[in-house]
C-alpha cells in the first residue's frame, strides 16, 4: 500500500496559506512547508511566513528551523521533509506539502536520487571563481550553450542552480533538464494528490503588488536592516531571496526605494510566471482555478476533498 501524500501548490500570492489550513484540518493532516525561504528564522515579512495564530493548531514543519547563514538546498529539503513525513505517518496523520518551490516538491513526489557522480569539486570551484570574475550572465550563457532547456528554466541570478546544471553536464555528459524530465516521468512512490491553485493572471499580479505594499507597511525594511546588523549579507543564499536582495540594494545605496520596490514587484511577477510554467510540466496535477469556483474557497475545498475520496486518500 502506497502512503498518502497531498500537495497544495501554486504561484506566489495566490492564497495557498488559508486554504492549506482548512485542507489539513479536513484530512487530519500536518503541513510541511515546501518553501525555500520560510525555513529561515528572522525572515518573516519578506517570506510571507505563516504566523502562529494563523496555524489554528495545525502542526507545521520546516518553518523557522534554520539560521539565515545555514546551508539549505533541495537535497537538505528532501532529507528534512522525509523525516517530517515519517513522524506524521507514525502519528496516523497525512502529510500536506504546501508551498511554491516546484523543484522541492518534485524531489519528494518523485523521490529524486541526488547522489552526485564523483565528489571532485574542482570544476565547481572554477565555476564559482568564474562567476565572481566575469559575472553570473557569463555562466548562464555557458549553460545555454549545452542545455538550453535548463537555461530557460533557471534565472541567470540563480548562480547556485546554474553551477549545479553545468556541473551535472560536465560529470555525466547529459543535460540536467533531460535528467529532470526522466525523474518527472517516474511513478511516485506515494498515493499522490497534487493540487495547483491558480488565478487569472492580471488578478494574480494585482495580488502580488498589494502583498508587497503590505510587506512594506508591516516593516520589511526594518526586518532587512535587522538582518544586516546581525551580519547577514548578499553573499548568502538566504539573502538572495525576493524581497531581501532588493531591499539590501536600497539600504546600501545602489537603488532608491522606488527602484527597489519596482524591481521587487516585477521580479515577483516573473517568478509567479515561472512557477506556473513548472507546474504545467508536472504530471498527475489537478488545477483549481479560483475564478472557475467564483472565488468561493469552500467550493474549492469541497472539490479537493471529493478528489481525495476518489483517490482513496480519505474516506
Amino acid at each position: 500500500m502506497k502512503k498518502p501524500l497531498i500537495i497544495l501548490t501554486g504561484p506566489t500570492a495566490v492564497g495557498k496559506t488559508s486554504l492549506s489550513i482548512a485542507l489539513a484540518k479536513a484530512v487530519n493532516g500536518e503541513i510541511i512547508s515546501a518553501d525555500s525561504m520560510q525555513v529561515y528564522r528572522h525572515m518573516d515579512i519578506g517570506s510571507a511566513k505563516i504566523r502562529p495564530e494563523e496555524m489554528h493548531g495545525v502542526p507545521h514543519h520546516l518553518v523557522d528551523c534554520l539560521e539565515p547563514d545555514e546551508e539549505f538546498n533541495v537535497v537538505r529539503f528532501q532529507q528534512m521533509a522525509k523525516e517530517a513525513m515519517e513522524g506524521i505517518y507514525a502519528r496516523g496523520r497525512i502529510p500536506v506539502l504546501v508551498g511554491g518551490t516546484g523543484f522541492y516538491i518534485q524531489a519528494v513526489t518523485g523521490d529524486i536520487d541526488f547522489t552526485v557522480h564523483g565528489e571532485d569539486t574542482t570544476y565547481r570551484r572554477m565555476l564559482e571563481e568564474k562567476a565572481k570574475a566575469e559575472g553570473a550572465q557569463m555562466l548562464h550563457e555557458m549553460l545555454a550553450a549545452v542545455d538550453p532547456a535548463s537555461a530557460e528554466a533557471i534565472h541567470a541570478n540563480n548562480v547556485k542552480r546554474v553551477i549545479r546544471a553545468l556541473e551535472y553536464y560536465q560529470q555525466t555528459g547529459k543535460p540536467i533538464s533531460q535528467h529532470n524530465e526522466e525523474q518527472r516521468q517516474k511513478e511516485s512512490p506515494y498515493n499522490l494528490a497534487y493540487f495547483v491553485l491558480n488565478d487569472d493572471r492580471s488578478r494574480l499580479y494585482e495580488r502580488i503588488d498589494a502583498r508587497i505594499d503590505q510587506m512594506l507597511d508591516e516593516g520589511l525594511i526594518d526586518e532587512v536592516k535587522a538582518l544586516k546588523e546581525m551580519g547577514y549579507h548578499k553573499g548568502m543564499v538566504s539573502m538572495q531571496g525576493l524581497g531581501y536582495k532588493e531591499i539590501l540594494s536600497y539600504l546600501d545605496g545602489t537603488w532608491s526605494l522606488e527602484e527597489a520596490v519596482y524591481v521587487l514587484k516585477r521580479d515577483t511577477r516573473h517568478f509567479a510566471k515561472r512557477q506556473i510554467t513548472w507546474f504545467k510540466r508536472e504530471r498527475q496535477v489537478e488545477w483549481f482555478d479560483k475564478q472557475e469556483f467564483g472565488y468561493d474557497s469552500q467550493a474549492i475545498l469541497d472539490a479537493m476533498l471529493a478528489s481525495l475520496r476518489e483517490k482513496k486518500i480519505i474516506e
